[in-house]
């Protein structure tokens, strides 16, 4: 072929002085190869999907399968992790400066290390404040796990449960300086009050009668100490 008419190794590439490579539509960027899937993008190390999950967890057959996440106040000021047992329908939450992965597993071992035996696994969505999991699961001796991105449902007892604490923190209103009590008092009532899923009884009633501890009394410790 004469001149530059294809790139045939010889004298029409960019590296021996050829022209063709400016017709091409990423002139100057260099191809980066993505390797996995987005699951494995996500800055959480050593992450186990959702889909490991023993069934006992996935339905709700024990006590002690955790759902957890963070509410941010507005203009992300402030946090509250909350965390929710799938079978009893039980709710803690410790309020936060922030959510740096460090504070965030501090309170995760601090609310659950009172109910250490009721413990087994938990589920976390993919934010990088739960970038500690490894750590938190060894000091509370259960497996972690983690819902795939964008599916929500897949902590939908948690989910739930924070549009309800939503009624006493709502979206306009920053969490910098929430208090413990406020959390405790929310957390009171939420767990106080009956439930149809659970035959009206209230997930304090159903968390006592699953474990004989009085939850109200020992979430009230782990916050205050």
């Amino acid at each position: 072929m004469i001149g530059d008419t294809i790139c045939d190794g010889r004298g029409s590439c960019k590296k021996t002085q050829g022209t063709l490579y400016q017709h091409l539509r990423h002139q100057t960027k260099t191809y980066r190869k993505r390797y996995g899937s987005p699951r494995n993008r996500t800055g959480i190390p050593n992450r186990v999907d959702i889909e490991q999950r023993p069934e006992a967890a996935n339905h709700r057959q024990r006590v002690g399968d955790w759902e957890v996440d963070t509410l941010i106040g507005q203009h992300h000021q402030g946090a509250i992790v909350t965390l929710d047992d799938r079978k009893s329908k039980l709710r803690l939450a410790a309020p936060l400066a922030g959510k740096k992965a460090e504070s965030v597993k501090d309170a995760i071992v601090a609310l659950l290390r009172p109910l250490k035996a009721h413990v087994k696994t938990i589920t976390f969505d993919n934010g990088k404040e739960f970038a500690q999991h490894e750590t938190l699961a060894k000091e509370l001796e259960c497996d972690t796990y983690f819902a795939k991105p964008y599916h929500s449902w897949e902590r939908g007892q948690n989910e739930n449960a924070n549009g309800l604490l939503r009624q006493y923190f709502p979206k306009t209103m920053t969490l910098i300086d929430v208090t413990t009590q406020q959390v405790l008092e929310a957390l009171h009532k939420l767990n106080n009050r009956p439930r149809k899923c659970l035959g009206f009884r209230t997930p304090a009633e159903v968390f006592m009668g699953l474990t004989g501890l009085d939850a109200n009394n020992l979430s009230g410790y782990a916050l205050i100490t």
